[in-house]
């Protein structure tokens, strides 16, 4: 009866997880695809290059948010709500430190920042006006990610789909009134994109408001070792979105040596569909992990590896219909970004996405496996996962493939790298501390 209840937990709360991370992917699918319609293939080159500013301020949101709310959860279920209290306060006074050097680097450094990423002078102009912006708007971004974060580990998971989802929905019509009936361009692609954790804020507001919320802004008291704990815990999360803009900045610099901006407007297509991949993935592992950090601290390792088991096997599943999809599909997908009906675009961007995506199986379950990992306080295993997808093995394979094959081999670098990164996760875990068989 144990086991059928948390297989529906599971069901709740991966369901509403996997809704709201496809709603947070369409903040920048939409970006791209206004984009791309409004501006053409040069306005979706500069979007390119300036997206990874949205990765690191991101990446960082759920490092605090997920790292904090880990810890929350565990105290939580160990009644210690004093801890829990005090995690949710430190979390908050960590976000608006990051939020002031984001800012910071927004109103002093843009344009170092547009030249470091590759911006010629055809798209300098509009890349600086996305990364500006988007900078500019990052306390915005980070306040979002740790209080949605919060919400769903406390108890709320409807609640934080409901966020995303209405926020999502605001910049779609947003970047629409922005980019067509007024006319602003890039700016009101990324202007759209800026007001929507606002929003999703304003939705949050009745969990605030709850009397009966399980946190609570009180004195942090001695700082360090709890932050230097939730730290620990959310640094996966951060590598992931950092080596992802990472990725993005060594892909264009590579791609743009092979192909030029046409070449990176179409890896546009690709790496905007990968978001919208991996946001299922990384839904699932954020619906695992409130529920697995709660067993794990009432210690029931057996029930929250089967929690893991449940993931897995949804994300095979799943990782075999989308690829059938986009299999199928690639020229179609491509072409609905290819507003100037570029033959070459369309020619890159299709022979992408049918090599980059053979990594989806593989890339799903380095998502969930790292975010288990943390969620059981298990922090290196799920940091050296995120190192080697992110850093460790896909930059040297990028450079060394295209070297030898072009295009094709920047495309197989993704799938080549999950795929080692899956077997050393397999390693890890068939090393793990072994659960104790309870009843149920």
């Amino acid at each position: 009866m144990k086991t059928k209840s948390l297989f529906h937990e599971y069901l709740k709360f991966a369901l509403l997880s996997v809704g709201g991370m496809l709603a947070t992917s369409c903040y920048i699918l939409a970006d791209t695809f206004f984009v791309a319609q409004g501006l053409g293939a040069q306005g979706l080159a500069a979007l390119n290059l300036a997206i990874p500013a949205y990765n690191f301020i991101h990446g960082v949101g759920l490092m605090l948010g997920m790292g904090g709310a880990t810890k929350f959860a565990i105290w939580k279920s160990q009644g210690s709500h004093e801890n829990a209290d005090r995690i949710f306060t430190i979390a908050l006074l960590l976000a608006a430190l990051a939020a002031g050097l984001f800012l910071a680097a927004g109103l002093f450094g843009a344009s170092a920042l547009t030249r470091l990423l590759g911006a010629d002078a055809a798209i300098f102009s509009m890349s600086r006006t996305y990364l500006q912006v988007m900078l500019l708007f990052s306390p915005a971004f980070l306040l979002y990610d740790v209080l949605v974060c919060f919400v769903r580990n406390d108890g709320d998971p409807h609640l934080a789909m409901v966020s995303t989802i209405g926020s999502s929905f605001a910049n779609v019509v947003l970047d629409y009134l922005f980019i067509f009936p007024l006319d602003m361009g890039i700016f009101g692609a990324v202007f759209a994109t800026g007001l929507s954790p606002l929003i999703g804020i304003l939705f949050l507001l009745p969990h605030w408001l709850r009397p009966s919320r399980g946190f609570h802004l009180v004195s942090p008291g001695p700082v360090l070792r709890p932050a230097a704990s939730s730290l620990s815990l959310g640094i996966p999360s951060l590598l992931a979105q950092l080596s992802s803009g990472v990725v993005m900045i060594a892909f264009n610099r590579i791609i743009l040596g092979l192909t030029g901006n046409i070449g990176v407007a179409a890896y546009g297509v690709v790496a905007n569909l990968s978001l919208v991949i991996s946001s299922v993935y990384t839904g699932i592992a954020q619906g695992i992990q409130p529920l697995a950090s709660r067993e794990h601290g009432q210690g029931q390792r057996q029930q929250a590896e089967r929690l893991l088991a449940y993931g897995l096997a949804s994300m095979a599943l799943l990782s075999l219909a989308l690829y059938g999809v986009i299999f199928c599909f690639a020229g179609p997908i491509a072409q609905v970004f290819n507003s100037q009906n570029s033959q070459t675009l369309q020619q890159i961007a299709a022979q992408g996405l049918r090599l980059y995506f053979l990594a989806a199986p593989f890339m799903g379950a380095n998502i969930i496996l790292s975010m288990w990992f943390s969620s059981v306080e298990q922090a290196l295993p799920a940091q050296v996962i995120s190192l080697l997808r992110g850093l460790v093995l896909v930059l040297p394979l990028a450079f060394a493939l295209a070297a030898q094959g072009g295009m094709t081999g920047v495309w197989l670098a993704v799938p080549l790298t999950e795929c080692l990164t899956a077997l050393a996760g397999a390693l890890f875990y068939g090393r793990r501390p072994r659960a104790a068989k309870t009843q149920g």
